[in-house]
């Protein structure tokens, strides 16, 4: 994205507390091991069921295919142990929690709008900070400290909150709002050609067993590979289910056109009073998505 229309200054990634970036990398990282523990578990289920297939009454392929169920069965313990969907998605709502708190404090928005001094001001955020880590301290073990983090409250965070209302505005619309826009758009589109894709796939699958079965009832001798078949179909809708590519593009839709909406909205602020209920408000939309989908995973 361009920077921020005649202000010179833009809010990157780094410049967000350490916080939010010990959290964000956390959470990337569990999500990262998340999913290529889940491929690799389904792809040598498969692999088993074609072992079993091809060397059915073959000594070496009993061995083989114990050998590929005890690493599956290790992953499972993986996941039981290290639970990295908990620390994805705990690291995730900690980065949230934090960035929400960010942009309300440089906006100066409430809870950050009392008429006190910028010490006082950062020792609040610090504090809310501070709790957001102490509400999440499962997640402690998960995060890690490096010198290139950055700092509790960055240089640029400081700079942009000792700008006047107009310009802050100017740079929440284009470093949060329309970045919130572009982001929500480009994962709509992504979850929407990743759902038609499993589901072709899904299709085809269940469709070849079926065929498969229609013809072993017409030759009863034939040796057709339906277990692996059906064995695929199976870890294609355990990749679905984990990926909830549907659920993800209906609800990134909604956020997109929720914010096309929030963005309108702006036009209405004349002061610093309307400036805070708009970041409160716009912030409350932001946050209520990732809510709800952390909800429903919980479900």
């Amino acid at each position: 994205m361009s920077e921020s229309p005649n202000i010179g200054i833009k809010m990157q990634e780094e410049d967000y507390p350490a916080l939010y970036n010990a959290a964000d990398a956390a959470s990337l990282k569990a999500q990262s091991i998340y999913f290529n523990a889940l491929r690799i578990y389904l792809i040598l289920l498969v692999i088993a069921a074609v072992v079993a297939f091809l060397w059915a009454q073959h000594v070496y392929g009993a061995i083989t295919s114990a050998a590929l169920f005890l690493l599956t069965l290790g992953i499972l313990v993986l996941f039981k142990v290290k639970k990295p969907e908990d620390i994805w998605y705990n690291g995730r709502a900690v980065a949230e929690s934090v960035k929400t708190r960010t942009w309300r404090w440089i906006m100066k928005a409430e809870p950050y709008d009392k008429d006190e001094s910028e010490e006082q001001a950062q020792k609040e955020l610090l504090s809310d900070l501070k709790s957001i880590l102490s509400q999440n301290r499962s997640l402690s073990e998960a995060i890690e400290w490096t010198p290139d983090l950055g700092e509790a409250i960055s240089t640029k965070m400081i700079a942009i909150r000792s700008k006047s209302w107009q310009e802050r505005l100017a740079i929440y619309k284009c470093d949060r709002i329309d970045n919130q826009s572009v982001w929500y758009s480009k994962k709509t589109q992504f979850n929407r050609r990743r759902s038609k894709q499993w589901f072709i796939t899904s299709v085809f699958l269940h469709s070849l067993a079926v065929l498969m079965l229609l013809y072993r009832i017409k030759e009863p001798s034939s040796h057709l590979p339906i277990e692996v078949v059906a064995v695929a179909a199976s870890a294609v809708l355990t990749w679905v289910q984990a990926k909830k590519h549907n659920e993800l593009h209906s609800s990134f839709a909604l956020a997109a056109h929720e914010i096309v909406l929030i963005k309108g909205e702006s036009v209405s602020i004349s002061g610093e009073p309307e400036l805070s209920e708009f970041v409160v408000d716009s912030e409350s939309a932001f946050s209520r998505e990732h809510t709800q989908w952390v909800a429903r995973k919980n479900v």
